[in-house]
């Protein structure tokens, strides 16, 4: 590869199967990975293990007052897969529970939380030669990056991916209870007035709902390669 500094930004609605594509695309071209949905899903459990939570529902305030207490970083097993980790200690499977799930949109709204993480992403990635995913990524965190990808897909395929996704965990899992899940996270994402989900203008969309990892793969190379390989 002729350029080994670029930033590769991949936005889209939850359970579309982006982070598996940044993976994926991150270890093919050499690449480091950022999980922003990580970071944000981190967050919201540190929130629910300290007490942020309440019958009434988020204790904004007592959330805030932790931001500078909150450290997420990202390590790679010994299959080089990227693991979570808070406050060091290994989250990766944790953070991705229903019960985050379900509240992680609430947390994610915050724009001191926003700021926070953001300013965290921006530090590591500034170097380059990066793949990130998330919401805001090409329009907010890297408007400057190489390459703008947003994938989308049905609910009803992204929900059945996540239901298969758990059930391979040993999770407990409910189809229907994920379905609604992902309609309100959707809702919730395009409608925040901080960071919504939105596609860029320079961004390419990728449907992925009918493909495999390979015709992805495949597909997500082709994008690249038009803007890294020529510079």
């Amino acid at each position: 590869m002729k350029n080994n500094a670029g930033i590769i930004a991949i936005d889209g609605f939850s359970s579309s199967g982006k982070s598996t594509m940044a993976k994926r695309l991150a270890r093919n071209l050499g690449y480091i990975y950022l999980d922003s949905g990580a970071m944000y899903r981190a967050v919201t459990l540190y929130a629910m293990e300290h007490d942020c939570y309440e019958p009434s529902g988020l204790n904004v305030q007592r959330l805030l007052a932790y931001l500078k207490q909150i450290h997420v970083t990202f390590e790679l097993d010994a299959d080089q897969r990227p693991l979570t980790y808070l406050n060091g200690v290994c989250v990766e499977d944790t953070i991705r529970s229903l019960a985050v799930s379900e509240k992680v949109s609430q947390v994610s709204a915050l724009p001191e939380v926003r700021a926070f993480l953001i300013e965290q992403q921006r530090a590591l990635g500034n170097k380059g030669g990066i793949v990130m995913d998330g919401r805001d990524i090409g329009t907010v965190v890297f408007p400057q990056a190489d390459v703008k990808i947003f994938v989308q897909a049905d609910a009803a395929v992204r929900a059945e991916r996540r239901y298969l996704e758990l059930k391979q965990k040993g999770q407990e899992a409910s189809y229907e209870a994920i379905l609604k899940n992902i309609q309100m996270r959707d809702h919730l994402d395009q409608t925040r007035s901080v960071g919504p989900l939105v596609k860029a203008s320079d961004a390419w969309v990728l449907d992925n709902g009918h493909m495999s990892l390979e015709e992805q793969d495949q597909w997500v190379m082709e994008h690249v390669k038009q803007v890294l390989w020529q510079k």
